[in-house]
């Protein structure tokens, strides 16, 4: 108790022997503020230089989504190998507070710089390529048609089981490997994007390493440049070496986890529209292992300031990052650098993360400042559709639901794990009895609105691979859409409860079971209810955008269940927030979060595509009555929202927009707009439903179709 005392107190640092754990790199301990955390390298206190050898691993990713005179298309890191050996990397590069070194022992003597003559190197690697061969549903590739450049999205997960099955124990040295032109998804799940890499302890081989990317000749829509991606994997392995990038949970503490680090706020000036959010506790933000000097926001590939340098003919861009006084706000025995190699990057330490509110304080009843627009005029055709979050908690009832929400869907019927499979059970929200909650579904009918129930919802894993669960299926609906008196059902089954299986390459015939027992079941449902019941789709952005690019696994996993059921199909509004960039019909790439994004991918299914780039696999155009656009009001501007449905149903494009409309005039016959969560538009005074739908019901009648 008196040591931690002390080192409280007066925060006196102290460091502990240099260790190494089976297979990895030395480490050292750094104890600062009652805290313990594990360095890469040897203790600064014996001022010694050490040199870690290294295997420098070029990847030559093939693609068997994409073929070219059939065979994959190959992204080969092999050309990349000898401009990483000139880089700041592995060559000695002159550094403000450092003098001339490597890359890595910069950081870590502008951390430490009372350590003198201390010296962290990186020895001349051994090469040892590698040829890893992405499966259809595991990675794709995204083309500019202008410049003829690719960049490539990986599961990041599989990529790192599949490299150290080449890559047996290397005891002692640190692993890099590199893949050219490639970003990366986390959790196996393609809306988890995007990372330059991961980096750690591998739990397979216990190779110490770094995973990450090369960029030269890139699309322009990815602007890192050559070891820029690299050099932010390096930065934070030497400041987590033990990180298992396998172990995602934001609140673990054990200590193969790696370092653990005080909750700490993304800076407002670097995130726009993001700061003030919490990045977590962890080197770099969970999932992404995006830098506190990242500027991009998720869905979309990393970007940041780069910091130049040069050596003679040389020249490079290095990844800004935060150094350990930033994430402890502890200048004693450290730098009073926060940032590297820019110092100006960062100028103040981490703001904390406010303490999370208690559960009853975010369920306290909240009263709009402002009043919802009443709806004036006859429908046109055009409408507004929100999820009111009805499961768990209800902040208002739904009686209280704004009159510019037209489609009122209920989120969510779940699966009921103590029933048989495949049933599904639905509870009344907390605060809300049975009766009263039926009386608001008829009262928001009587109006004319159309109440529904969605089934399924993220983090819920459902399947009815087995068809002796459909009948269970059918049901449980049919008893929850009857007894609540809703208009039908809304689909929410998001990956992985949905995926292609291997060899079912056509859509119009498919044939695996959990795709098809599901288009039997809501078949069935329909015959049950009659012509009047609805049926519509949620996707996300990976479950048919991505079936542009491949097919197969997660990517275009709906497009059978939209094909099959056409007819029948009430509307689809894909999630345009769950998504990672995609390609439009014009041969360009778009990110998340803008009007040509929307309208890109939006015209995906107003104009049909060719599924995986197979032009014997034409996905036909939806008609436009049938296609909504889905937004997310914590991920969007008004704004925004009002530009790209004003682009989409009239061709008006806003300055600035790139994606050009294969149909000029628009889609006047276009629903209109979905929303997650019509709760959030109330506790944000209405901003949404109060400026867009006056908007879509201002348009002119939609055609009949």
């Amino acid at each position: 108790m008196r040591a931690k005392f002390i080192c409280l107190l007066f925060l006196i640092v102290l460091f502990s022997a240099t260790t190494h754990a089976q297979g990895t790199v030395p480490f050292f301990q750094y104890t600062g503020s009652g805290n313990s955390y594990t360095l890469f390298g040897q203790d600064p206190s014996a001022g010694k230089s050490t040199t870690v050898p290294t295997v420098l691993v070029p990847v030559k990713l093939a693609f068997e989504s994409r073929k070219i005179d059939g065979k994959p298309f190959t992204m080969d890191a092999t050309s990349d190998v000898a401009s990483i050996l000139h880089s700041p990397i592995y060559s000695d590069f002159p550094f403000a507070a450092a003098g001339k070194t490597q890359y890595a022992d910069a950081i870590l003597r502008t951390t430490f710089p009372a350590a003198k003559n201390w010296h962290t190197l990186l020895g001349k690697p051994e090469v040892k390529a590698v040829e890893i061969t992405i499966p259809t549903g595991y990675g794709y590739i995204l083309s500019s048609k202008k410049t003829g450049t690719h960049v490539a999205v990986v599961d990041l997960e599989f990529l790192q089981r599949e490299l150290f099955k080449q890559i047996p124990k290397q005891d002692g040295k640190l692993v890099i490997a590199v893949t050219h032109n490639t970003t990366y998804y986390a959790l196996g799940d393609a809306t988890v994007c995007c990372s330059w890499g991961t980096h750690g302890v591998d739990p397979a081989t216990g190779n110490s390493f770094v995973l990450s990317s090369y960029i030269h000749d890139a699309p322009a829509v990815v602007t890192d440049r050559d070891v820029q991606p690299l050099t932010q994997q390096l930065a934070e392995f030497i400041h987590d070496p033990l990180y298992d990038p396998f172990i995602e949970s934001e609140g673990h503490d054990a200590k193969s986890q790696g370092n653990i680090f005080p909750r700490w706020l993304r800076p407002a000036s670097m995130h726009p529209g993001d700061g003030g959010s919490c990045g977590g506790t962890s080197v770099a933000s969970r999932y992404f292992l995006l830098e506190p000097t990242n500027t991009n926001l998720k869905n979309n590939f990393p970007s940041s300031k780069p910091f130049a340098i040069s050596a003679g003919k040389m020249s490079y861009h290095l990844q800004n990052v935060a150094l350990l006084p930033w994430y402890l706000g502890n200048g004693s025995n450290l730098g009073n650098t926060y940032s590297f190699p820019d110092p100006h990057a960062l100028t103040a330490a981490a703001q904390p993360c406010p303490a999370r509110r208690p559960r009853s304080e975010e369920s306290a009843p909240f009263t709009p400042s402002v009043s919802a627009i009443p709806s004036k005029g006859s429908p046109n055709g055009h409408e507004l559709i929100g999820y009111w979050e009805g499961y768990g908690r209800a902040d208002f009832p739904p009686r209280e639901i704004s009159p510019q929400w037209d489609v009122v869907i209920v989120a969510f019927a779940t699966p009921d794990h103590n029933a048989p499979e495949g049933t599904l059970q639905f509870h009344t929200p907390a605060g809300l009895e049975p009766a009263e909650f039926k009386a608001d579904i008829a009262s928001l009918k009587s109006q004319g609105r159309k109440v529904i129930i969605s089934l399924g919802g993220g983090g819920q894993n459902f399947t009815l691979a087995d068809p002796a669960r459909v009948p269970n299926f059918v049901s449980s609906v049919t008893s929850i859409v009857s007894e609540y008196g809703f208009d039908g059902i809304d689909i929410d089954f998001e990956s992985p409860s949905l995926s292609i299986a291997p060899g079912d390459a056509d859509f119009r015939h498919p044939t695996t079971p959990s795709i098809v027992n599901l288009i039997s079941a809501l078949r069935q449902l329909h015959d049950h209810f009659g012509p009047g019941f609805m049926i519509s789709l949620v996707p996300e952005g990976t479950q048919i955008p991505s079936g542009y690019p491949s097919y197969g696994g997660q990517f275009g996993s709906y497009l059978p269940i939209v094909y099959a059921l056409h007819d029948i199909l009430s509307f689809v509004d894909v999630q345009d927030y769950n998504t990672p960039p995609l390609q439009g019909l014009d041969g360009e790439i778009y990110q998340p979060g803008s009007v040509d994004y929307h309208a890109a991918m939006t015209e995906l299914l107003l104009h049909g595509f060719p599924a995986g780039g197979d032009p014997n696999q034409v996905f036909p155009p939806l008609p436009a009555n049938k296609v909504a656009v889905g937004f997310l009001t914590g991920d969007v501007m008004p704004a925004t929202v009002s530009q790209a449905m004003d682009y989409i149903i009239t061709g008006k494009a806003p300055a600035g927009t790139r994606y050009k409309l294969l149909q000029p005039k628009g889609y006047p016959g276009m629903i209109g707009a979905m929303f997650w969560t019509i709760d959030d538009d109330r506790r944000e005074n209405y901003r949404f439903s109060n400026v867009v739908g006056p908007q879509l019901h201002r348009y002119a009648a939609a055609p009949q179709k």
